[in-house]
């Protein structure tokens, strides 16, 4: 018996290998992708990033300013992102199956949630674009949005993961909704929030760089600037700001993780 459980389980694997190479060679000849040459121009694309990519003595003059512009996408990436979990909070307790009231407000709370989670936040900017135009509070009110459905979804699976006990406790005993919520519910959840808080402010620094491309603002405005004028030691530059920046904020983020944890 349990021969041809390992007999099946070997047969189930060779079936989804198969069937996803099967998927692979049909994507490849649909789009015409050249696997050959894809692979070939890597060597040559290494070639140009340490000849050209790279910056000198002129970008360093402009640190500066691209200081200036990544302080600023670190601050509107966390106003979005703690805003953003205020809002995702109150609809997480109404849309939660331990702390919920029931019926459509469950319904409508869960189903705003989904809408704004499953729009990416590049999408939300270009939607944006034509209401605020080419500013900060287009990519603010993008990460905001993206924040809100994504924090939204996992708060709710934190609140019903976490307090489900101390909440049924609390019922047996005649406690009030609001003392239920505020004196259970939150503090028993209150790390594991914290942590999805501080995961997003990460992930949103990360997204506001594509953001500001498409908004013309922050840091990535001027990597765009840089690199369409062909100033690539500048743009090399902002690259490697931004990845100190979100290696020292992720070092940050794992410290408080380990304390409130």
């Amino acid at each position: 018996m349990q021969a041809n459980f390992f007999v099946r389980k070997r047969r189930n694997s060779l079936m989804y290998y198969a069937l996803l190479i099967l998927i692979t060679v049909v994507a490849i000849t649909i789009t015409e992708y050249n696997v050959v040459k894809g692979f070939t121009s890597i060597p040559k694309a290494a070639e140009w990033a340490f000849q050209n990519f790279y910056p000198n003595a002129k970008a360093l003059n402009k640190l500066p300013a691209i200081a200036e512009s990544l302080i600023e996408t670190v601050l509107v990436s966390i106003a979005a992102t703690t805003v953003a979990s205020v809002f995702a909070l109150l609809f997480a307790i109404l849309g939660s199956n331990t702390t919920g009231v029931g019926g459509v407000a469950s319904w409508i709370s869960r189903s705003i949630a989904t809408l704004f989670r499953n729009i990416d936040v590049a999408a939300w900017s270009m939607i944006l674009l034509f209401s605020f135009g080419q500013n900060v509070m287009t990519g603010y009110f993008a990460l905001f949005f993206g924040s809100f459905g994504f924090m939204t979804r996992a708060f709710i699976e934190s609140i019903d993961e976490v307090s489900g006990s101390s909440v049924e406790a609390l019922r047996a005993t005649g406690a009030p909704y609001f003392s239920i919520i505020f004196q259970s519910v939150i503090p028993a959840s209150m790390p594991q929030l914290l942590s999805w808080i501080l995961f997003m402010v990460e992930t949103n620094i990360r997204q506001a760089t594509l953001i500001g491309i498409l908004t013309g603002t922050g840091i990535g405005f001027l990597f765009s600037l840089y690199y369409k004028s062909l100033n690539y030691s500048s743009a090399s530059l902002v690259v490697i700001v931004i990845v100190v920046a979100i290696m020292m904020i992720e070092v940050v983020s794992n410290y408080v993780r380990r304390v409130i944890l």
